[in-house]
């Protein structure tokens, strides 16, 4: 039997509200402790609880940890999913269930190895009734770490971490894991492939959510007032600054310098948040596509009314209620476009866990710079699954609040200037806030026609030199938004554009589409829309740009076509949604179905070319052979007539 290591996955198979989180992230913990890179993905119904749901670890020693359309280990803690759990272990992997299920194990492909769950929690004292089957978790916990590998010592430090160095918890959940382990010593026979080593990988990293990566850089970016509705996966998001913020944001009279407040429904959340702008504040709201459509309305007037706000989307997969607790990348046309009429969006695109804390502060500074909203999309896979990240660093360049007007600059100005009156040719006009007291620095705030000065108007030309305005502050944008990431290839015939949680993925599928079809890409992670000119180069640069999203219908391709119709041929759209986290393997087969389409035509039209080469060479021959006749006969005429 050849070793695996550091390479499988590993599939927890348990009831929604069973309390396994906590053993799901100590195995996850654990591993990463031992240096190995690691990811963990959790998909869970959206009811309450009852219904199977299941958690997937993905260890890889050369860091692909993309979610893996196969399970390697498989440990069986629900009876209703008990035949799912059997039917989905690979051929040659591992069958971990707790013994008092009582189902047949019909495979002999793979080794089943059964687990006193009950009996264990039931032998302790230590353990309280009421806490039995949660802590009955950590008994497999347990006799997983017995039987690949995983250091004892790192999994203590882990539920040290869990729970926060309360020792109660720590030892009740530590001696049922440890009782697992001897268990699976004394009684079970290693028989599966799957082991794991300590690496040192992971060395300097950390792990954390996206959403909670999201609130802190939303507090290191000074966020003064957030607005907020439950909706999943966005909750915690507001949920993790109402964590952060007492910790950070008091002054030494015990006094807070913000305010957190939870609206009545989504609509709401962004009137108050719009509302807080237009005083100053750094302000900003958190929500997922439903929400987002109550939202609407507001967003346009903040759109047009140039108030600085910011709108975390974590996508779910729609249409509708859709599936809450899905993954998506289905909400970037209608961030886009969002409002009534010609508008377009300013779209921050967080690719991982530290880009969702960079923008959580620099979405601000872009805000209050353009004077515009600004939506950061991240989704449920980043934002509510762990992952390892680099340590977040507080931001090292000053605030910037943007073209905002004092006492002092008015004084200047001695009154010459107004609200809506782009001064500098980039589209951005200049403010004031609430509180200043020069005479001059009042204005109307409407969201009906206004001119220059914010004085209503329905004029046809007021309008129009208004909107064009608008629209140079969209380009105008690029400068302060965050450039793509480029990973370059020397060797690389095709492109490949994306954005968002896609990128382990394709980091994955690169690498097989090279070595096992010998197609060399190089891929380029958009981090904002609009599209900057490191976008355009790649573009031109290849012949096919393939588009990787995770949504039905490609709304980056779509955007890009508006955006780049000259370039309309080279796109090709690898767009997938089933409400899964993306995979190499579906990134690798929508490549090569459009790669081959593209090969064959390209065939088509080099040969096409070469049969016109030939005929046109071929009439070139005849023009040479008639020319050259033509010049004989003459020769000879002249010759015959002396």
């Amino acid at each position: 039997m050849n070793k695996k290591v550091n390479d499988f996955s590993i599939t927890v198979g348990t009831k929604n509200g069973s309390g396994s989180s906590t053993a799901n992230n100590t195995i996850l913990r654990s591993i990463f402790k031992m240096g190995i890179p690691v990811s963990g993905k959790n998909l869970f119904p959206s009811n309450i609880q009852g219904l199977p749901t299941w958690y997937t670890i993905r260890v890889n020693k050369d860091g692909f940890i993309a979610r893996q359309e196969t399970n390697d280990i498989v440990i069986a803690m629900n009876p209703d999913s008990f035949a799912r759990d059997l039917a989905s272990v690979s051929p040659g992997g591992a069958f971990f269930h707790a013994d008092d299920i009582k189902q047949d194990i019909t495979r002999a492909d793979i080794t089943a190895y059964p687990m006193p769950i009950k009996a264990t929690v039931r032998n302790d004292p230590n353990i309280p009734n009421d806490y039995r089957d949660l802590v009955g978790n950590m008994v497999y916990v347990g006799v997983l770490a017995q039987m690949i590998g995983i250091d004892l010592d790192k999994i203590l430090a882990a539920l040290t971490f869990h729970f926060k160095g309360k020792q109660k918890p720590i030892d009740m959940n530590f001696n049922a894991l440890k009782a697992g382990a001897e268990w699976a010593k004394e009684n079970l026979e290693k028989k599966d492939p799957f082991h794991l080593e300590t690496m040192d990988k992971t060395d300097g990293l950390i792990m954390a959510d996206g959403n909670t990566a999201a609130a802190i850089g939303s507090v290191f970016g000074g966020i003064q007032f957030a607005a907020w509705y439950p909706i999943t996966p966005a909750s915690s998001l507001a949920e993790s600054l109402n964590d952060y913020l007492p910790m950070l944001r008091k002054r030494e009279d015990g006094k807070h310098t913000y305010a957190v407040v939870q609206a009545e429904d989504e609509l709401a959340a962004l009137g108050m948040t719009v509302g807080a702008g237009w005083a100053g504040l750094r302000s900003m709201t958190s929500t997922s596509g439903p929400g987002l459509s109550l939202m609407t309305e507001f967003a346009g007037l903040a759109y047009y009314a140039e108030v600085p706000v910011v709108i975390w989307d974590v996508q779910r997969i729609g249409p509708s209620t859709g599936l809450p607790t899905r993954t998506s990348q289905g909400d970037l046309t209608f961030t886009h476009f969002i409002g009534h009429g010609d508008s377009h969006s300013i779209t921050l695109l967080p690719g991982d866990v530290y880009e969702c804390f960079e923008f959580g502060w620099k979405s601000f500074d872009i805000a209050e710079r353009l004077q515009t909203p600004v939506f950061v999309l991240s989704d449920l896979d980043i934002g509510m699954n762990q992952w390892m990240s680099k340590p977040f660093q507080y931001p090292d360049t000053p605030m910037d609040r943007g073209k905002v007007l004092t006492e002092k600059d008015l004084e200047e100005l001695k009154g010459n200037w107004g609200r809506y009156l782009d001064k500098d040719g980039d589209g951005i006009p200049y403010r004031t806030l609430p509180g200043n007291k020069h005479p001059m620095s009042a204005y109307f705030t409407r969201g009906t026609g206004h001119d220059e000065n914010a004085r209503y108007s329905e004029d046809a030309e007021v309008y129009l030199k208004n909107m064009e305005r608008l629209k140079k502050k969209f380009q105008t944008a690029k400068k302060y938004l965050p450039k793509p990431i480029l990973h370059k290839n020397s060797k690389a015939t095709v492109g490949i554009l994306s954005y968002g949680s896609t990128e382990n993925a394709i980091f994955e599928a690169q690498h097989q589409l090279a070595n096992e079809h010998g197609i060399q890409s190089e891929f380029m992670r958009v981090r904002a829309v609009p599209f900057t000119d490191e976008v355009t180069r790649l573009i031109e640069k290849y012949d096919q740009v393939f588009v990787v999203e995770m949504n039905r219908d490609g709304q980056m391709y779509q955007i890009l076509l508006t955006e780049y119709p000259q370039f309309a041929a080279k796109f090709k759209s690898v767009a997938y949604q089933d409400g899964l986290p993306a995979s190499a393997k579906w990134v690798r087969e929508g490549i090569l179905a459009k790669y081959e389409k593209q090969t064959k035509a390209a065939v088509k039209k080099t040969a096409s070319k070469t049969k016109a080469v030939s005929k046109s060479k071929k009439e070139a021959a005849k023009k040479s052979t008639r020319k050259t006749a033509a010049v004989k006969s003459k020769t000879s005429a002249k010759s015959k007539k002396k």
